[in-house]
Formats: structure tokens, sequence, C-alpha cells
């Protein structure tokens, strides 16, 4: 079952490459803080830039990493690797892949830039799920697609036994809401500043972009709303509120790596067509994290 929080990882790179060792000083940042589990090469993850062989490479290091932090007797957390592709058979690939090397589930987005009607995306998702039996998050972020999946095509998703959850970010309550008046399926927050109302109605966690920095804070909001504490979990909504949004002052990942460059966690080095902020922006970034005591 998946729910809590997970942070949808970023992607270190040095000189250009993908930097290992500072991944793995970021993964065990997050077993160390709390956090559920860990979401490799999505959105946040700059699945886009990765060679293919990359994107598989980051997943199996991933899981390794993971299962090495266990036996060496850390907390066992869950991978939910990133397999989602607007080809379908890239998508089935990628989902084998996460298979065969001990990923706890997928994420799947829905398929971009080609726009396939509802038909087409019930159809690639029971394509995949046909082949490879492992549990998979439905991933709604029409920002990014442009195509929503509707709620009742999530509800007829559901009948399947790999998808019992989905990831929210249309940023609609009455979407949300939609969808659990038609099915019983698991939500999880695709967006942090919706994560309260959205846990509010039945959500069960968060995919998390500042949880990549917060780990801690983000885990104790939902662990807080999840357990019916919703005054507790209201003052930490407020409180990281404005952090929140401004982790998208630019198209993410950008402000989080910024930022997690300046607390001393990353090297903020990006893969184009994303490229740095512009100074004004990086400058409010800052300010927000002076105004949290994360940096100095």
């Amino acid at each position: 079952m998946f729910q809590g929080a997970y942070t949808a990882m970023i992607t270190p790179f040095k000189d250009g490459q993908v930097d290992y060792a500072r991944f793995t000083e970021q993964i065990r940042f997050q077993i160390e803080s709390g956090i559920d589990g860990l979401v490799p090469v999505g959105t946040t993850g700059e699945s886009p830039t990765l060679t293919h062989d990359e994107h598989r490479k980051v997943i199996e290091y991933t899981v390794k990493t993971v299962k090495d932090v266990a036996a060496a007797g850390g907390r066992k957390v869950q991978v939910i690797a990133g397999t989602g592709s607007n080809a379908t058979q890239e998508a089935l690939e990628l989902t084998q892949h996460a298979k065969e090397v001990g990923a706890d589930g997928a994420l799947m987005v829905n398929p971009y830039y080609n726009k396939p009607t509802q038909e087409g995306l019930y159809r690639h998702f029971m394509h995949v799920a046909e082949r490879v039996d492992i549990p998979t998050i439905l991933y709604n972020i029409p920002g990014r697609c442009g195509i929503t999946m509707n709620a009742s095509t999530v509800a007829k998703l559901n009948k399947h036994p790999n998808f019992g959850t989905i990831k929210e970010a249309t940023g609609s309550m009455d979407m949300a809401s939609e969808i659990l008046s038609l099915c019983d399926i698991r939500i999880l927050s695709g967006d942090d500043s919706l994560t309260l109302p959205l846990m509010a109605i039945g959500g069960r966690g968060v995919i998390s972009v500042l949880s990549n920095l917060m780990p801690k804070e983000v885990k104790a909001l939902v662990d807080a709303a999840a357990a019916g504490k919703f005054s507790v979990a209201r003052q930490l909504h407020k409180d990281l509120f404005t952090i929140c949004k401004v982790m998208f002052i630019e198209t993410n990942p950008i402000p989080i790596k910024i930022a997690m460059a300046l607390a001393g966690r990353d090297t903020g080095e990006l893969r184009l067509p994303l490229c740095e902020m512009l100074p004004e922006n990086k400058a409010t970034l800052e300010k927000v994290l002076r105004q949290r005591g994360i940096v100095r």
C-alpha cells in the first residue's frame, strides 16, 4: 500500500554526468529523516533529459542503496520508479526493468505530447499492466502532458489490481473528489501546497518536491493529517506554504535544485533545456530560504 510522504528525488549532476556519490548522500539523508519512500526519475528527477541507460541505472542504484542502508541496520523504505513515457513500448520496457531490479512500484505519467484519447490512455496503461505485475501509480499532471485522464478512466483502470493509487497533480479538489466518488483508489498529492486539502478529503499522502530539502517537515504534515490532527497539520501547512510556492517560481526542478545547492546538498547543476534561474527569481528564493533558516 502506497501512503505517506514520498520524495520525488532530484537527479544530481556533476560535470554533465550523474553524480552517484552525491545521490548516495541524498538517499541516506531522506531515509535518516524518516521519509516513507523514494521516487527516482520522475519529473523532478529530470527523466526527459536522462539517456535510457542512465534512467535504468538511477532506478537500479536507488534500489541497491536502499537495500544497503537496510542491511546496515537502517530503515527500509519503498522505491517507486518513474517508468512513464509517451511511447507505450518504452513505458513497458522501463516498467519491466523496474520490476526486475526490485523496485516496490512504478509511477507512470500520462503519455505526453501525442495527446491520446481517453480510450488511448486506458489501452496504454492496460498494455503495461497486462505484461508486468507491479503496483503502479497513475500520474495525472495535465500541465506537463497536455492531457487529463478523466475520473471515469481512473475508475476503470482501478479495477485492475496493479492500479491501486494515483498521483493527483491537476490542482483540482473537484477532480480528486470526483475520482473518490467513483472508486476507492488511493490518492497521493502531486502538489506540495495542496497536500493538506487533498488529505482532508481522503488523500493518503504526497509525492513531494519540497521533501528533497525538508523531508522531516513534509513527513510531519502528512503524519498529522493522517492521524486526524488537523489543527497541527494546518499550522504545518501554513508554515510551509510560502516555501512550497517558491519551489515553483520557475519550472520544476530548477528551484529545488538551486535551493539544495544553496543549502550545500547539491551542485545545482541542470541539463538543457533547463537552465539557471533568472536573478530576480533566485533572489526571491534565497530570501525565503534565509527566512526559514536554511541558508545564512
